[in-house]
C-alpha cells in the first residue's frame, strides 16, 4: 500500500458531526471509497486512534485517513525518461512523447506512459491518468498518484477548474478563423472510430486559427468535453482534417501521426487550490511543418 494521509482539523462547525460526513463533504472523498475504508484496519484515526465512520467527532479533534493505493507490479519500468512538467505528493504532470499508449500494454510490445510513470516512481506506485492523449498526440498529461486524488481531478475535469489546449496543424483553413464546433459525437460500428451522429454524446469544441499557409492552418483548440478523437472528428466535421491523420484524413509523407499537441493545461489544485498553470511548446517534428520551417 502507498502512504498518503490527509489530516483534517474539525472547526468549530462540524462539532458533533460524524466521520463519514467530515470525510465525504470536507476532505472529498467518494461515497464507495468511504465504504472502503470501513473495511481496512486503522485507515481512519481520530486524535490518533483508530475510528469508526459513524462516530461522532468534536471541535479541534485531528481526523487522519489514509488514501493510498497500489498496484503491485502492475507495469513494469520501461522507456525513456520522464518528462516531468509539474508534480506534488498527489499529482504528476508530464509532457507525453508521441508515439506511446498511455494505459495498458501496448499490443505492439512497445513502452507505454505507464510504463515510464513505474520506472520513476517505483513499480508499486499508483498511475490513475486524468486526461488520457492518444498514441499520437503528444504534450501535458495530468495523472493522480492516488485513487482519492484521481476522483477530486475527475469530478473538474472539462470545467472552469480544469482547462485544456491543443495546437492542432490542420489539412484546410476553417472557414471562420475562430468558432464552436457542437456536434455529437458516436462510435462508428465496431470500428476503433468515431464520427459525427445526431444520436451520439453531446461533444464541443472551441477553435482559433492562429496561422495559415499554402492551405494548411494552425488551430488553437479547447474540448469542452472529453469524447475519443474528439477534436480530430471535430475538425474534419469541418473539412480541415489533421495532417496525418489517416483516420480521418490521410496519411501524409511529412509527418506519420496527427499533427495534435497537448500545449496547455490550467487547473485549481482540488487540495491546496494553487492554480497549476503550464505550457509546452510544440514538439519538433510539427514546428517543422510551419512555414520558413522547411
Amino acid at each position: 500500500m502507498s502512504s498518503r494521509t490527509l489530516e483534517y482539523t474539525v472547526p468549530p462547525e462540524k462539532d458533533g458531526a460524524r466521520v463519514r460526513s467530515v470525510l465525504q463533504g470536507s476532505l472529498g472523498l467518494s461515497a464507495g471509497l468511504v465504504t472502503r475504508l470501513k473495511h481496512r484496519p486503522g485507515a481512519v484515526r481520530v486524535n490518533g486512534i483508530p475510528a469508526r465512520t459513524i462516530d461522532i467527532v468534536h471541535a479541534l479533534d485531528v481526523i487522519e485517513v489514509d488514501v493510498g493505493d497500489a498496484r503491485p507490479g502492475a507495469f513494469a519500468p520501461a522507456g525513456p525518461a520522464l518528462d516531468v512538467a509539474w508534480e506534488d505528493e498527489d499529482l504528476i504532470i508530464i509532457n507525453k512523447p508521441a508515439g506511446m499508449a498511455v494505459h495498458g500494454r501496448s499490443e505492439r510490445h512497445e513502452p507505454t506512459v505507464g510504463a515510464m510513470v513505474a520506472a520513476y516512481l517505483g513499480t508499486n506506485a499508483p498511475f490513475h491518468p486524468v486526461n488520457r492523449l492518444d498514441r499520437g498526440t503528444t504534450g501535458l498529461m495530468c495523472a493522480a498518484k492516488n485513487g482519492y486524488m484521481h476522483e477530486r481531478l475527475r469530478r473538474i475535469l472539462h470545467t472552469d477548474e480544469f482547462r485544456r489546449e491543443y495546437l492542432a496543424i490542420c489539412v484546410g483553413v476553417p472557414e471562420q478563423a475562430e468558432g464552436v464546433i457542437d456536434v455529437p459525437i458516436a462510435r462508428v460500428g465496431e470500428e476503433k472510430r468515431f464520427g459525427v451522429d445526431p444520436q451520439g454524446a453531446p461533444s464541443l469544441t472551441r477553435y482559433e486559427t492562429l496561422l495559415t499557409w499554402n492551405g494548411f492552418s494552425l488551430v488553437r483548440a479547447r474540448p469542452e468535453t472529453g469524447r475519443t478523437h474528439q477534436i480530430r472528428v471535430h475538425m474534419a466535421s469541418i473539412g480541415c482534417p489533421l495532417l496525418g491523420d489517416r483516420l480521418y484524413g490521410r496519411a501524409c509523407m511529412e509527418l506519420d501521426r496527427p499533427a495534435l499537441h497537448s500545449s496547455a493545461l490550467r487547473l485549481i489544485h482540488p487540495l491546496t487550490r494553487e492554480i497549476v498553470e503550464l505550457n509546452c511548446a510544440l514538439p519538433e517534428d510539427m514546428v517543422a511543418l510551419l512555414p520558413g520551417k522547411k
